[in-house]
C-alpha cells in the first residue's frame, strides 16, 4: 500500500540504552512501512550531548518551537556513576527539564487502558490525566549543607536596590541544611492556561492542590493566579462546555483522587506532579503503559514516554540475552506526535493511521500476546509472553489486519 505522506517534518529526538533499541524497531516495524516520514532528527543520546556540550538538547527545544510538534525517546539524566560509566564532562542537566524550560510548557500524563489491566484502586473506572507543573521548585533549587552554628537568611535584592529580608533559621553547632525554591509568575501564568486549555480540549473537569493554608506565599500564589485567570478567561467556556474547575488542599484532593471514579485532570506543582505521576501510573498498570506529552501555551506539543531508559534490560542486551521490554509508551508517544501532526497540517489520512496504531497495540495486548511486565499483572488467561521484538511484529500483525 501506498505510505501516507507527510506536509512538515516533526522533530525526532533520539534517546538512551534499552529505549534507543525500541525506538529502531518501533520505526521499523510500525511507522516506516505505513508513513513517508519526514523528521528533523536528533540525538539526545548521553554521548552525544556530552559530545555537544548539551547543545543538541537546546537545538533539539528550538526546533520543536519552530515545527510544533516533536516525538522524544527516554533519555539518562547524568549522576555521579553515570559520569564516570560515561567519561562525561560534567553532570548534565535533565534533558527534559532543559526542554520543558525552554518551551514554558506543562506535562500531561495518562494512563492507557487495557482490558486484563485492571486498577488497583477498586473505584478507578477512568483514566486520571496528571498535569504536572514543568518549571522551578526542587528541580531549579540552590541548597547548603551547613557544618556549624549561624544564621541563614532568605535575601531579595530589588533592581533599585531596596532590600527585603527574613529569617530562615537560627543554626546551633550541629548545622544542617536549607534549600531555596523559586518560580517565577509567567510560568504560573502559562502553566494555569496550559491546564484550562486542555481541560476545555479533552472536555473533562480540572482539578488543582497545593498547600496555601502552609505556605502561605508560595502555594497561594499558585492558587490566586489559577483562580484569577479562570475566573477573567475560562469561566464562561468551562460552564459552556459543563465541566468545572475546583481547588482545594492537595491533602483533600489525594483524599478524592483515592475515592474517585477518575475521569479529571489533576494539576499538580512540580514536585507533586512528578510523585503523584509514578502513584497514578502504578497503580493504573505501570510507567510503561502512560502516554506523556508536554504542551506549551503557544501550542507547541512535544511526546515522550513516562518512563526511564530500561538499563537493566540495556545490559541484557548488550550481553546478547534475550529482553521482554515493553514498549507500549513509546508506541503511543510516536502515535501522539503523529496524529499531532495530521490534525495541524489537515492529513486526516495520518491522524486515523496514529488510531490504528494505538488500537492495534491495545488489541495485542487484550488478545493475550503481551511483554513479561504486563503478564505479572493481567487477568486474562494463558497469556503469551514476547520479547521486545516479536511484541512489536504482532503489533504489526494486528495492524496489518485491519481494514486500511
Amino acid at each position: 500500500m501506498d505510505r501516507i505522506a507527510m506536509k512538515t517534518p516533526l522533530v525526532e529526538m533520539d534517546g538512551d540504552e534499552m529505549t534507543r533499541i525500541l525506538w529502531k524497531m518501533i520505526k521499523d516495524e510500525l511507522i516506516l512501512p505505513f508513513v513517508d516520514l519526514k523528521s528533523e532528527y536528533y540525538d539526545l543520546g548521553l554521548a552525544y550531548r556530552n559530545e555537544t556540550d548539551d547543545q543538541v538538547t537546546i537545538d533539539s527545544a528550538h526546533a520543536t518551537a519552530k515545527y510544533g510538534v516533536a516525538v522524544k525517546c527516554a533519555t539518562i539524566t547524568p549522576n555521579a556513576a553515570r559520569v564516570k560509566e560515561y567519561d562525561l564532562k560534567k553532570m548534565w542537566k535533565s534533558p527534559n527539564g532543559t526542554i520543558r524550560s525552554i518551551l514554558n510548557g506543562t506535562v500531561f500524563r495518562t494512563p492507557i487502558i487495557v482490558k486484563g489491566i485492571e486498577p488497583n484502586v477498586r473505584s478507578w473506572k477512568k483514566p486520571i490525566t496528571i498535569a504536572r507543573h514543568a518549571y522551578g521548585d526542587v528541580y531549579s533549587n540552590t541548597e547548603m549543607l551547613l557544618e556549624k552554628a549561624g544564621k541563614a537568611e532568605l535575601v531579595f535584592t530589588g533592581a533599585d536596590g531596596s532590600e527585603k529580608r527574613q529569617l530562615i533559621h537560627d543554626f546551633d553547632e550541629n548545622g544542617g541544611v536549607i534549600q531555596g525554591l523559586h518560580n517565577c509568575t509567567p510560568s504560573i501564568e502559562s502553566f494555569a492556561r496550559s491546564c484550562f486549555n486542555y481541560a476545555l480540549d479533552q472536555k473533562q473537569d480540572l482539578w488543582f492542590g497545593a498547600k496555601d493554608t502552609i505556605s502561605k506565599q508560595y502555594d497561594h500564589h499558585f492558587k490566586d493566579v489559577f483562580q484569577e485567570i479562570y475566573d477573567s478567561e475560562y469561566k464562561e467556556k468551562f460552564e459552556a462546555l459543563g465541566i468545572t474547575y475546583f481547588y482545594s488542599l492537595i491533602d483533600d484532593i489525594v483524599a478524592r483522587i483515592m475515592k474517585s471514579e477518575g475521569g479529571m485532570i489533576w494539576a499538580c506543582k512540580n514536585y507533586d506532579g512528578d510523585v503523584m505521576s509514578d502513584m497514578i501510573s502504578s497503580a493504573f498498570g505501570s510507567l510503561a503503559m502512560m502516554t506523556s506529552v508536554l504542551v506549551s501555551p503557544s501550542g507547541v506539543y512535544e511526546y515522550e514516554a513516562a518512563h526511564g531508559t530500561v538499563q537493566r534490560h540495556y545490559y541484557k542486551h548488550l550481553n546478547g540475552e534475550e529482553t521482554s521490554t515493553n514498549s507500549v509508551a513509546t508506541i503511543f508517544a510516536w502515535s501522539g506526535a503523529l496524529r499531532k501532526r495530521g490534525e495541524l497540517d489537515d492529513i486526516p489520512a495520518l491522524m486515523r493511521f496514529a488510531d490504528a496504531l494505538e488500537k492495534a497495540t491495545i488489541a495485542t495486548i487484550e488478545s493475550g500476546r503481551m511483554t513479561k511486565d504486563l503478564i505479572l499483572i493481567t487477568t486474562l488467561p494463558d497469556p503469551i509472553a514476547l520479547n521486545s521484538l516479536d511484541f512489536i511484529k504482532e503489533i504489526r500483525k494486528t495492524l496489518e489486519a485491519e481494514p486500511a
